[in-house]
């Protein structure tokens, strides 16, 4: 029996043998919209309801700056992990390479929900679990800044904006991508780069 990978491209990496786990790695921007944004509305309003005005303010902005770091870390230090053994590459190129190798195609341009919800639940456990008082409002600015970052990332490789901003980060990620040397890992964020000193200036 066929099983339909939802919209069919050209070019798409196949990364397993099993169709079933095939379909797994394959993510709609409107499935990833449908789910996430409900979660991040959630997580606002949990915070709204637990935490006073300040410990919000200072508990989201917290949890936003946490995910931008997070970001560019595990862009930088482990989607682009040099391993020497095969596996270890084989890896790699699961979480991450193959989404250099056809950067174009529509269903891969965001984080599977089969990774991402796990790991939305785990970092959940870990801000309920800190102690800190405003848990809640980090655990929403966290949640947010993911949901921007595959949004903007989705975007930058699915559309064309002539809007500025728009413009400015898709410039940005895309040379990422077709520079032929290595850097600009924040996606949303682009100051990091200049910061860190991962900036690509574009010939």
């Amino acid at each position: 029996m066929m099983v339909r990978t939802f919209r069919a491209h050209p070019t798409r990496v196949r990364l397993f043998r099993n169709k079933w786990l095939e379909l797994t790695t394959l993510t709609p921007f409107p499935l990833f919209f449908s789910v996430w944004f409900p979660i991040d509305i959630l997580a606002i309003a949990t915070a709204f309801r637990s935490d006073s005005g300040w410990e919000m303010v200072t508990g989201f902005l917290t949890g936003l700056l946490a995910w931008i770091l997070f970001e560019y870390v595990a862009h930088r230090h482990i989607f682009h992990l040099k391993l020497s053994s095969a596996m270890g590459r084989h890896l790699i190129f699961l979480i991450h390479g193959n989404h250099h190798a056809d950067p174009k195609d529509p269903l891969r341009s965001i984080m599977p929900l089969t990774v991402s919800l796990p790991l939305g639940f785990l970092i959940w456990l870990a801000c309920r679990h800190s102690g800190l008082p405003a848990h809640n409002s980090g655990f929403a600015g966290f949640v947010t800044g993911y949901t921007v970052y595959d949004t903007v990332h989705w975007a930058c490789h699915q559309t064309n904006s002539r809007r500025r901003l728009p413009r400015i980060l898709r410039k940005h990620h895309l040379l990422h991508h077709h520079a032929p040397v290595h850097g600009n890992y924040a996606t949303t964020v682009p100051l990091l780069d200049r910061i860190f000193r991962t900036h690509i200036r574009p010939r």
